[in-house]
């Protein structure tokens, strides 16, 4: 499945002839994963059931790893594509939350992000 490129501050990109550049392949796939895990609940407007619940629960005065490693685990696997996601080096630190989540794809392909 083919994507908008984004850059590594989440702008739109344009390619060589000045069009929207578009990521394809294992880049379109990790940029997706990096999408589903950083959208807030309700922030889809064609589809407000999509996203972590980062207001209400994530950023709660009861922060629980574990709860939010497996919200972002979901979220992960919630894109086509993707048959199983790991996240680690979960870190919450001044109300930043930092990680890696590795996951394969339906090739059998390992990829990875850093959120």
């Amino acid at each position: 499945m083919n994507t908008l490129q984004l850059s590594p501050t989440w702008d739109l990109m344009v390619d060589a002839n000045g069009n929207l550049a578009v990521a394809t392949g294992p880049q379109a796939l990790a940029q997706d994963v990096a999408s589903a895990i950083s959208t807030f609940l309700g922030e889809a407007y064609f589809d407000t059931a999509l996203g972590v619940p980062w207001a209400g629960t994530v950023f709660a005065q009861d922060y629980s790893p574990a709860l939010v490693t497996s919200l972002l685990t979901q979220a992960a696997l919630s894109v086509p594509g993707v048959v199983s996601a790991t996240v680690t080096d979960l870190a919450y630190k001044n109300g930043v939350v930092t990680g890696t989540c590795k996951f394969t794809d339906s090739t059998g392909a390992s990829l990875g992000v850093s959120f």
